[in-house]
C-alpha cells in the first residue's frame, strides 16, 4: 500500500520543477506580494515534540479566497538522538524539495522569501487542507531522514501570527549565519555541493565554502558538512578541494571536477569570487540557480555593479525589476552582467574581490544595505546609492561624483578621443554574418546566421576605453 494512499493527488519526484502560473492557481502563499512569510525548522528535545502533530493557525486552504495571495509560515519541530542544532538548516532546505513532490503544489525559494502556489486542479481533486500537505511532509521527512524520530508541523496563515513568528525565525537565521563566520576557504580540506535546485536549473550545482554560502542563503559550509554526514547519498555532498588553481579568483580543481560531473559536462570551470563571465580573460563565475537571494548586475554607464534582492518590489536604478533580471540570471548559467548570490556572501571578506569588491558596488536597496552595512568598508558605505538617493542612471552618475565613489577614479583613467567626422561609405546590398553581439543596458543579444540589409553604412571611430587592471590583494 502506498504511503500516500489517503492523499487526493499524486506525490512523487516527477512533479519537481512543475510551475503553477497565476491563471492556474487556486491561491498563492507568501511570494513577492507579501512581506511576511517564512519557513523554519527547530530542533527540540524528545519530550517537547508530539510526533506527527499537524496544526493550522489561521484559515485553512478551503477557507482562503481563490485567486488571492496570503501571508504564510511553516514551522517544523524535530527531535531525535542524532538531531542537533547544526542540522536545522539542512532539514529546513528539504521543505522546498518535498513540497514540490506534491502534484499541483509549487514551492520556490527559502527562509523568509518562500513563494508557494496551489493549482486549481489539485484543489478540485481534494487537496483543500494544510493538514494533507502536512501529512506528506512528515512522512517524507521520516522516510528520507530516518534520524528524525519525532516531528510536528504548524502552518500559519493568520497575518498577525505570521508576522510574530517571522521575527522569531529571523533571529534563528541570524544566529545560524553568525556561527558560520570566521572560517576561511583556505582553512578547510573540503567544500560541499548541493543539487537541490536541479529540478528548476539542471546545469546548476552549488559549491558551498566557508566564505561563500549557497546562493539561496540557506546552506552554510557547516550545514553542508552536517548534511553529508547524516545523508551521504543525499543532494548535499562532500567535494575534495583538489589543487588550488587561483586563490585570488577562488578556483580549485576539485570544484571544477564536481561541476562537470553534476551538470552533465555543461559547466567545467567556476571561480567563486567574481561575477564576470569573460572566458577571453579567464573569468568564470559561479552558476546561478533560481533560488538566489539577490543579483549582482553590471551597470555599464558607470562601470559599476548594482545589487537587487528578491524582496525589493520597485525597479532597480537600471529600470529593471528583480523578476526581469532573475529571468536573465537563472537556469544554471554563467551570464556576464548578471550573477545570483546570497546576502550572507555579501558579508564575506572575499565578496566579489576579483571585481574589486565593495569598491565596485554603486547601488543597492536600502533594506539590504542596512542588513550588511557593518560588513561594508567604512570609507565606502556612504558612497553606495540606494533607491532613496537616486532613481535613474544620470542621477546615479551625479551621486557617485559628489560622493567621490572609487569607480569615479576609473572613469578619469579612460583616455578620451575626439571622434572624427563620420565617414559615409556605400554599403553592399546584403551583409551575411554568422554572429553579431549587440550590448545594451547590461544585456547582450547575439544574432546568429543573420543577414542585414542596409541602404547606407556610417563608419565612425569611437573612444577607446582602457580600464586599469584590477590589482590582486
Amino acid at each position: 500500500m502506498s504511503m500516500f494512499e489517503d492523499i487526493p493527488v499524486d506525490v512523487g519526484v516527477v512533479y519537481e520543477g512543475e510551475r503553477i502560473r497565476r491563471k492556474q492557481m487556486h491561491v498563492e502563499l507568501g511570494g513577492p506580494k507579501r512581506e511576511f512569510k517564512f519557513e523554519v525548522v527547530k530542533s527540540r528535545s524528545i519530550e517537547e515534540v508530539e510526533d506527527e502533530k499537524i496544526m493550522v493557525v489561521g484559515p485553512d486552504l478551503k477557507d482562503l479566497k481563490p485567486g488571492d495571495s496570503y501571508p504564510f509560515g511553516i514551522w517544523i519541530d524535530v527531535a531525535g538522538k542524532e538531531v542537533e542544532e547544526e542540522l536545522e538548516g539542512v532539514i529546513e532546505r528539504r521543505i522546498h524539495e518535498f513540497c514540490n513532490y506534491i502534484e499541483g503544489f509549487m514551492h520556490l525559494n527559502q527562509r523568509y522569501d518562500i513563494w508557494l502556489r496551489l493549482g486549481t486542479k489539485s484543489f478540485e481533486k481534494g487537496l483543500n487542507s494544510f493538514k494533507l500537505i502536512g501529512k506528506v511532509l512528515l512522512r517524507l521527512f521520516k522516510s528520507d531522514l530516518p534520524f528524525i524520530e519525532k516531528i510536528q508541523v504548524t502552518f500559519f496563515t493568520d497575518p498577525e501570527k505570521v508576522k510574530e513568528m517571522r521575527e522569531k525565525a529571523m533571529t534563528i537565521y541570524e544566529a545560524r549565519d553568525a556561527r558560520a563566520r570566521g572560517l576561511k576557504d583556505e582553512d578547510v580540506k573540503e567544500f560541499y555541493g548541493c543539487n537541490l535546485c536541479q529540478s528548476f536549473a539542471p546545469t546548476h550545482s552549488c559549491i558551498i565554502t566557508p566564505q561563500r554560502y549557497a546562493n539561496c542563503g540557506a546552506i552554510s559550509w557547516f550545514d553542508g558538512r552536517a548534511a553529508a554526514r547524516v545523508d551521504p547519498k543525499g543532494p548535499i555532498f562532500k567535494i575534495d578541494k583538489g589543487d588550488c588553481i587561483d586563490a585570488f579568483k577562488g578556483e580549485w580543481s576539485g570544484a571544477n571536477t564536481s561541476l562537470k560531473e553534476n551538470t552533465m559536462g555543461e559547466i567545467t570551470r567556476i571561480q567563486l569570487y567574481t561575477s564576470q563571465h569573460k572566458p577571453e580573460k579567464e573569468l568564470y563565475p559561479h552558476t546561478s540557480c533560481g533560488c538566489f537571494e539577490a543579483i549582482a548586475f553590471y551597470i555599464p554607464e558607470v562601470d559599476g555593479i548594482g545589487i537587487i534582492h528578491r524582496g525589493f518590489t520597485e525597479r532597480a536604478v537600471n529600470g529593471l525589476p528583480f523578476s526581469t533580471m532573475a529571468d536573465a540570471t537563472a537556469g544554471g548559467r554563467q551570464v556576464d552582467g548578471f550573477h545570483g548570490l546570497s546576502i550572507e556572501y555579501m558579508r564575506s571578506p572575499k565578496f566579489l574581490q576579483v571585481d574589486n569588491g565593495w569598491n565596485r558596488i554603486v547601488w543597492m536597496p536600502s533594506s539590504v544595505k542596512e542588513r550588511v552595512k557593518d560588513f561594508i568598508p567604512k570609507d565606502v558605505v556612504d558612497k553606495i546609492a540606494t533607491e532613496s538617493d537616486v532613481n535613474t542612471i544620470d542621477e546615479l552618475k551625479g551621486f557617485l561624483k559628489e560622493k567621490k565613489h572609487p569607480v569615479v577614479a576609473e572613469w578619469k583613467a579612460i583616455p578620451m578621443e575626439v571622434a572624427p567626422e563620420a565617414e559615409e561609405v556605400k554599403a553592399p546590398s546584403e551583409i551575411p554574418v554568422s554572429e553579431i553581439p549587440i550590448t545594451a543596458g547590461g544585456f547582450q543579444i547575439i544574432l546568429k546566421d543573420a543577414k542585414i540589409h542596409a541602404k547606407k553604412v556610417i563608419v565612425r571611430r569611437i573612444e577607446k576605453q582602457k580600464f586599469p587592471e584590477k590589482k590582486k590583494k
